[in-house]
């Protein structure tokens, strides 16, 4: 990393800075300037804003092709390619007004285009999105976008489901690398606090082509938080407050771009203690969470470079059940004690009519579980006890992970862009507690792909894509002792390979329908757990063992959408079918070991279907209000009858949202209520039990606030409104019977200087 990190200095230092810049003036179709129109390159990390004159200036922009965006609320966005060399060019643009949605930039898909030019549908919600929520945490936001949910241990440790699709299954993005960190535990969060991200994309369908294996259910990818505008310095202040834990969130930010370079850096610090039910506190839900995001950006005449590291603490109550009904903070235990340190490095080299870009990254996650100790030390005291129990880890896992992706977007060639690549990783594990979920394991990946895109004419576009992909995993040999048994973790070498494919076209009728059909196949490696695990799994009381026969996890996916854009009138129908074959589960050997039942892994193939409906209306001439609904649907099923576990209920969302707008004291007003129906889900496993329908009622209000040159941006939130007794199917605490929060008010506050 020193090596790279020299590299890029003696490139910065060596350069001569680019001449090129764009500049121009952007009205409404009656030509009235506008004030506050992002322009911004997705590819060199940098925008500006327009002035009150509608007026902007981009400036130190690299020789080459260079796709520019300009994006502004309430108007339609715009994307465009400019060749630079070495010249001023002058642009002018008129916005259509958009009584919708921002047109936003896809940046998780290979040629990064807007939404509606893209072959493949993606979902993104804004950060701002996910505030006005009322969310406690990032995977609890998520669960607004159509066809996302989570698997959730109280509420701070969730997981998302794509789907019906978890676990490994689905693959986490998180500044542009992808995120290793024990997923494979159920009881285990994402570890990617809410502050300090711009948005989040989630492709929802087999991704493997772009991003290799564990991107079987789809991909979650999380956009970091932007630089500052150019030549510009922001001072951000975020705070919020959670009645339901008693929780709070604090965030400061900094950033600053200064010709050819940029920089940002934020901290976060949440705490929240147990969480309430209508009834009671659910005792050692507890958490706290720190959270620092620094990044470097340079830029110079044929290169643009971006250097981003996180480092994220989790200290997480893992509960027992209902027991003192506190308002205490301090953790008790069992608890985790979670380190996750990101660093990622993001290239782009411009050539005259291509482009290579190079993403490295380096990430470290340090896992410790603290487990009660059942019997004191002789002669020893409670508080000597106490720090016992605090000083030793049960549970004490490192996992070292460093990725590559480089990809190279060859010159268009007339209606056809091409896009050639190389991607792996390399990762060891390595234990220093007592207990062993997994042994010390070393794993490589490496993959190589190629996709293309083929603008057939104005309305239509085709994409497809081909990969291969080898992934090697060798562990050593363990025996672990408990209660005067020995568990032995036996040696494994083993080799997976596959090879992956994709075809979407997208065609536009009668200039209000969008119509896509995409067709791809994805797949996954066993994980360690599932190949080598060889002892009792806390919290499920199962004593769980690996098989190391297991082969790859394999689908094909069919995905069917259908878009149709009105100027009053949005209406949307996705549908899909997944096949899987080899699908890993656990099941039953009828053996007691250690006191549990004992379970095996076995394969068997599988099917998913379902969908996603709903639509928008903005009814003329009342365009403050907004009425939106949604039903999403999932059912999945082994090919031997038994349904597939962890299958989201069917959800019915209602929404009624006003907006309104006072420009001298309350821009950007909204008010809204929501009524979300899930209803009963009776087709569950083996393994789980049926449950019960239920309505939440969610009311949010919200906008910014003027107070001289400041302006504050305000959000008041109620979640579970009536404080209703419920429980989700997909809550891990499901089994002991435990509810779900009750009512949360959720006050933000939110000011840039």
């Amino acid at each position: 990393m020193n090596k790279i990190l020299n590299l890029l200095l003696f490139m910065g230092v060596s350069a001569i800075y680019a001449q090129n810049s764009l500049s121009g003036k952007i009205t409404d179709t009656d030509n009235n300037p506008l004030l506050g129109v992002e322009i911004y390159s997705e590819q060199l990390h940098k925008g500006t804003v327009t002035n009150e004159d509608g007026s902007y200036t981009l400036q130190n922009i690299p020789n080459g092709k260079v796709a520019i965006n300009f994006t502004f609320l309430g108007f339609k966005s715009v994307s465009k390619e400019f060749t630079f060399n070495n010249e001023n060019v002058s642009f002018d643009l008129s916005l259509e007004e958009s009584i919708f949605k921002i047109d936003e930039v896809i940046i998780s898909t290979p040629f990064n285009k807007l939404q509606s030019e893209n072959v493949v549908k993606v979902e993104r919600l804004s950060a701002r999105a996910i505030q006005k929520t009322g969310a406690t945490t990032l995977s609890e936001g998520i669960t607004n976008i159509a066809g996302v949910s989570q698997v959730s241990t109280g509420t701070s440790i969730g997981k998302p489901v794509i789907r019906g699709l978890s676990g490994n299954r689905v693959l986490v993005y998180t500044q542009g690398i992808r995120l290793e960190n024990q997923q494979f535990g159920g009881e285990h969060g994402l570890g990617i606090n809410d502050a300090g991200i711009e948005g989040i994309e989630v492709i929802k369908g087999p991704a493997s082509l772009l991003y290799g294996s564990d991107a079987l259910g789809g991909v979650l990818y999380i956009q970091p938080e932007k630089f500052a505008p150019e030549n510009k310095t922001k001072l951000n202040f975020n705070q919020r407050f959670f009645s339901n834990t008693l929780g709070t969130n604090t965030s400061i930010g900094l950033k600053s771009s200064v010709h050819n370079w940029q920089f940002l850096a934020r901290g976060t610090y949440a705490q929240h203690s147990d969480y309430k039910t209508p009834n009671y506190r659910v005792t050692n839900t507890r958490f706290n969470e720190r959270d620092l995001k620094l990044g470097i950006g340079f830029h110079e005449k044929n290169f643009s470079s971006e250097l981003r590291y996180n480092f994220n603490n989790s200290r997480l109550g893992l509960t027992e059940g209902i027991g003192e009904q506190t308002k205490e903070t301090h953790l008790e235990v069992p608890y985790q004690d979670i380190d996750n340190h990101i660093i990622s490095l993001h290239n782009h080299v411009f050539f005259k009519n291509s482009k290579l870009d190079i993403d490295l990254g380096y990430t470290i996650n340090n896992r410790k579980e603290f487990e009660e100790h059942e019997e004191h030390v002789e002669g020893e005291t409670e508080e000597e006890h106490e720090v016992h129990e605090e000083g030793e880890a049960a549970l004490n896992m490192r996992l070292k992970t460093f990725s590559y992706n480089a990809k190279y977007h060859l010159p268009k060639f007339g209606k056809f862009e091409v896009l050639v690549g190389t991607q792996g990783l390399s990762q060891t594990n390595t234990n220093f507690g007592e207990e062993l979920l997994i042994p010390n394991a070393t794993m490589n990946d490496f993959g190589l792909f190629a996709t293309t895109n083929f603008e057939w004419n104005e309305n239509t576009s085709l994409q497809a894509g081909i990969r291969y992909d080898n992934r090697t995993i060798t562990t050593e040999r363990h025996e672990v002792v408990h209660e005067a048994e020995v568990h032995v973790f036996e040696a494994i070498d083993k080799s997976f390979n596959s090879f992956t494919a994709s075809f979407g076209a997208k065609t536009k009728l009668f200039d209000v329908i969008s119509t896509r059909l995409n067709i791809a196949s994805g797949f996954r490696a066993p994980n360690l757990a599932e190949l080598t695990s060889n002892g009792v799994h806390h919290g499920t009381n199962r004593f769980e063992e690996g098989n190391n026969n297991l082969v790859n996890e394999k689908n094909l996916q069919f995905d069917l959408s259908f878009d149709y854009n009105a100027e009053h009138f949005e209406l949307f129908a996705n549908g899909f079918y997944n096949k899987l074959n080899d699908y890993i589960y656990l099941s039953p050997t009828g053996e007691i070991e250690d006191e549990a039942p004992v379970f095996t892994y076995l394969q068997e193939d599988a099917k998913l279907y379902g969908g996603e409906f709903g639509f928008h209306l903005h009814p003329h001439p009342y365009d403050w209000l907004h009425l939106e609904s949604s039903f999403e649907t999932v059912i999945g099923k082994q090919n031997n009858g038994d349904y597939l576990p962890l299958i989201p209920a069917n959800a019915l969302k209602n929404t009624l949202r006003t907006e309104f707008s006072n420009d001298s004291w309350l821009p950007h007003g909204y008010a809204m209520v929501s009524l979300h129906s899930f209803f009963k889900q009776e087709n569950v496993s083996q393994f789980e039990t049926s449950t019960p329908a239920y309505n939440l009622v969610n009311v949010g209000l919200g906008g910014d606030i003027k107070v001289n040159k400041y302006t504050f941006t305000t959000s008041l939130s109620v979640n579970n409104l009536f404080d209703k007794k419920y429980i989700n199917h997909l809550s891990r605490l499901k089994s002991e019977n435990i509810f779900n929060p009750g009512r949360n008010i959720v006050l933000g506050l939110n000011i840039t200087l």
